[in-house]
């Protein structure tokens, strides 16, 4: 539902569940609110703003940000197919939105073009009902996922699915945002896989094996080539085809992944666009100091191995090279007013500082010897003050510890 904010006058979406909530607790422990808490804030994922329970009634709703239309309205009844551009920045921001939720441990499950949400040409992924945790133990549930968009592994596997499932379902939703028809339009789940191995054709032996090692039924498929993705429109480019092959793999192994979708050649000019605005940004923030823009960027331009590389060189500045037993060290000044400067000097044979007792008693402390750096003495003129004698403490061991 569509509401307006009686504190700031602005309109939200309203998303009502169904489900009866007894306790904060339980709504807290919700999938679809400890997912949005933890993917938000980001520029493709849908910002969940309150949350609103009564306890009374035990209702529950979700105040989300308002958006314009999903993907499936965008395209309904529409004659012309859009335009590779707007496709190509729809696919990247989508690719975005997968690559953030499963970098935070989540996939979402139920990518769908109805749960795909757009606002000024801005994309954003919702609806995560049917989210789960990817560190969460298999099998997870079998039925899930729209049919038209689920993922050959679940489809012939008791549960045995990764994430890798996004990819296949928004490599179909790429092929309907660029085509305006369904890619795998199946009416039940039998005729979702034939539809499957007509466009694709069947899958090799050895990814078989793997699906029918958890599955309790088994299956057999009769050799298909398939025919290859359809070609309904012309605006499809090599590199567009290349990006959809690699994310509708039938093996979810060999399937990409979606911060290798961002990589892919054919998002090299959306990753330019991106490149550009963020360094007019940064000129947006830093206007006065161009010097330290310039220096900030060379920073981070700066590879690993050059960093490291100048910081053994600081090291060694700081600190030179061990030569045989000992080596000249510099002390670090001593910035206290009326304190000679002391300077350290190589001996290789120096005494320990405690002394050594032959009745077993607790050793007595003896200064170190010291000369200055103004002194054009021998080393033999050391300063002998008057000391005293102290013993320290006997230490008792109770129970295993001092």
């Amino acid at each position: 539902m569509k509401m307006q904010s009686l504190r700031d006058g602005n309109f939200y979406a309203c998303k009502q569940m169904k489900q009866h909530f007894e306790s904060i607790e339980q709504v807290n422990n919700l999938r679809e609110i400890q997912a949005l808490r933890r993917l938000n804030p980001h520029p493709n994922i849908l910002t969940l703003h309150e949350v609103v329970f009564d306890r009374k009634s035990g209702s529950l709703a979700l105040i989300c940000e308002l958006m314009d239309m999903n993907i499936y309205e965008l395209i309904q009844g529409r004659r012309h197919p859009l335009s590779e551009k707007k496709i190509m920045h729809y696919m990247y921001q989508l690719c975005k939105s997968l690559d953030h939720m499963h970098r935070n441990g989540i996939f979402h499950r139920d990518v769908k073009p109805e749960n795909i949400l757009i606002k000024q040409d801005v994309l954003k992924l919702g609806d995560f009902g049917s989210c789960r945790s990817s560190y969460s133990k298999q099998p997870y549930t079998e039925y899930i996922s729209t049919r038209w968009y689920r993922a050959p592994e679940c489809l012939l596997t008791d549960g045995f699915y990764t994430y890798k499932m996004d990819l296949w379902s928004a490599g179909c939703v790429f092929y309907e945002i660029a085509s305006l028809q369904p890619l795998f339009p199946g009416a039940n789940e039998l005729d979702q896989i034939s539809k499957i191995h007509d466009v694709i054709g069947t899958p090799a032996q050895k990814t078989l094996t793997k699906f029918k090692q958890s599955r309790a039924m088994s299956f057999d498929f009769p050799f298909k080539k398939g025919s290859g993705i359809p070609l309904l429109t012309t605006n499809l480019s090599p590199q567009c085809l290349s990006l959809l092959h690699a994310m509708v793999a039938y093996d979810p192994d060999d399937r990409i992944a979606a911060h290798q979708a961002l990589q892919h050649p054919y998002f090299q000019e959306q990753r330019a666009i991106e490149k550009q605005a963020l360094a007019s940004h940064r000129k947006a923030f830093f206007p006065e100091h161009p010097v330290a823009l310039a220096s900030l960027g060379n920073n981070w331009q700066i590879p690993k191995e050059g960093r490291k590389q100048k910081q053994s060189q600081k090291q060694e500045e700081d600190h030179p090279r061990r030569q045989g037993a000992a080596y000249l060290m510099e002390l670090p000044k001593l910035k206290l007013s009326g304190v000679t400067k002391l300077s350290s000097y190589s001996s290789p044979e120096l005494q320990s500082v405690f002394g050594s007792s032959a009745n077993g008693r607790v050793p007595v402390l003896r200064a170190w010897k010291c000369a200055g750096v103004d002194q054009k003495t021998d080393m033999q003129k050391d300063i002998k003050p008057n000391l005293k004698q102290c013993r320290l403490p006997t230490i008792e061991r109770k129970g295993g510890r001092y």
